[in-house]
């Protein structure tokens, strides 16, 4: 069996089993590792920042609630559809934020965005809180896809 083969069946058992609602549950626990993980480096890198603004606590509370959640939506097809996407909803939104006071944290430091180079290495992340939201996108999508049947 060659390369191309071995990927082509790979592919196949991943869209077979979205079809028949088998990765559901396994997106759900993958957004409660990630919320879990995503939330421990939040606070390592707010807490070096001394958490000098109240806000930088929200990705840090959102982190247990999205593990819930996801751990929930695992286990059961109504929280799938209830707490996961509101869970997912606010730490999506909470990343999108998170973005935007990062982008402006980089412009308020010695230099703004004309000493980018410098300012993007040494300032706030730019990209950690979109991978926040990329956590809170994946329970998105595991609330709306479709659950497997109990006779599957």
């Amino acid at each position: 069996m060659g390369t191309t083969d071995a990927l082509r069946e790979g592919v196949d058992l991943v869209l077979r089993n979205v079809r028949t609602g088998r990765f559901q549950r396994s997106l759900a626990l993958v957004t409660a590792v990630g919320s879990v993980i995503t939330a421990a480096e939040i606070y390592l890198e707010h807490d070096r920042a001394g958490f000098g603004n109240r806000v930088m606590w929200w990705p840090v509370w959102l982190g247990p609630v999205g593990a819930v959640a996801g751990v929930a939506g695992a286990v059961s097809p109504r929280a799938a559809h209830t707490m996961l996407p509101l869970a997912s909803a606010a730490i999506t939104a909470n990343g999108v934020q998170g973005t935007y006071l990062h982008v402006r944290g980089i412009a308020e430091k010695p230099g703004g965005w004309a000493m980018a180079r410098y300012n993007v290495e040494m300032g706030p992340p730019l990209f950690a809180p979109l991978l926040m939201s990329m956590v809170g996108g994946m329970g998105l999508v595991a609330a709306i896809l479709r659950r497997e049947s109990r006779d599957a």
